[in-house]
């Protein structure tokens, strides 16, 4: 018996190339669609970084970033719950947290949710860091920034270690977190490095009556991040019986990080 073979004639091919195209076509309708759903959105990233500080170890328990709008309504970010080394995170270095997407408008607040497993390292013993009652809730910082659609933002939250921690008796330390958010899309920042090495100094930097500080690290090196555009002077205090050293007239732009070189004390 013979088996009956199908031509393929133009007909065919015209419809082949017809149904192709209804596919195509449709791809790129839903694809369309998928676009537009989103083309509302504002996309943030929120990341952590932190001052030097003279412990071995903060140790901060980082649970959820929660945004709030002008209008009241709160969104929960895809948070990276962990306990967080903030001393890893200093002089540049910084860790994303959280990131989501937001409805364009004007968010007026930013709230950090912590953990109870807080705790810091000095002369080689670990102790807790107790939180107070009212900030179990979370740290509630303040925004005020409007988000188009479309765009992808990026917030960063300074965390000063340093003046984070208070110490309410022989053996116990508490946490009232001391947190400066910032725009890098706004702002600059300076960096530099002291000798000799080793030397712990605060690195402060001053504006329009507007102060903002650091120490150095275990290298020398510091950085001032989220400074505004402007012009600023520059204190170094090192550890008595060093001297201060003050530089004059530097100026900050947005986008650059100003770099003093190697300081002399």
């Amino acid at each position: 018996m013979k088996t009956r073979q199908r031509k393929t004639g133009p007909v065919s091919i015209m419809r082949k190339v017809m149904y192709a195209t209804l596919i195509g076509l449709l791809f790129i309708q839903i694809s369309s669609c998928t676009k537009d759903k989103n083309s509302g959105k504002a996309q943030l990233s929120v990341r952590m970084t932190d001052a030097p500080a003279a412990f071995e170890a903060v140790m901060i328990d980082v649970q959820g970033v929660e945004i709030t709008g002008s209008g009241g309504g709160t969104v929960l970010l895809n948070t990276t719950g962990k306990i967080y080394n903030l001393l890893e995170l200093s002089n540049g270095v910084s860790t994303l947290i959280a990131t989501g997407d937001l409805d364009a408008g004007t968010v007026s607040q930013i709230r950090l949710i912590l953990g109870n497993n807080n705790s810091m390292k000095v002369g080689g013993v670990v102790y807790p860091l107790s939180t107070p009652s009212a900030m179990q809730s979370g740290l509630k910082l303040q925004l005020n920034q409007t988000f188009e659609p479309g765009v992808s933002y990026e917030i960063l939250l300074d965390f000063d270690a340093s003046q984070s921690i208070v110490h309410t008796g022989t053996s116990e330390y508490q946490l009232k977190p001391v947190i400066r958010t910032i725009d890098n899309a706004i702002s600059g920042s300076i960096k530099g490095s002291i000798t000799p090495v080793g030397t712990i100094a605060t690195v402060s930097a001053t504006s329009g009556g507007l102060t903002y500080s650091t120490i150095t690290n275990a290298s020398g090196m510091f950085l001032i991040s989220g400074l505004p555009a402007g012009t600023y002077n520059i204190t170094i205090t090192p550890v008595f019986p060093l001297l201060p050293v003050t530089i004059t007239g530097k100026t900050v732009t947005v986008g650059v990080s100003t770099s003093l070189g190697v300081v002399i004390l």
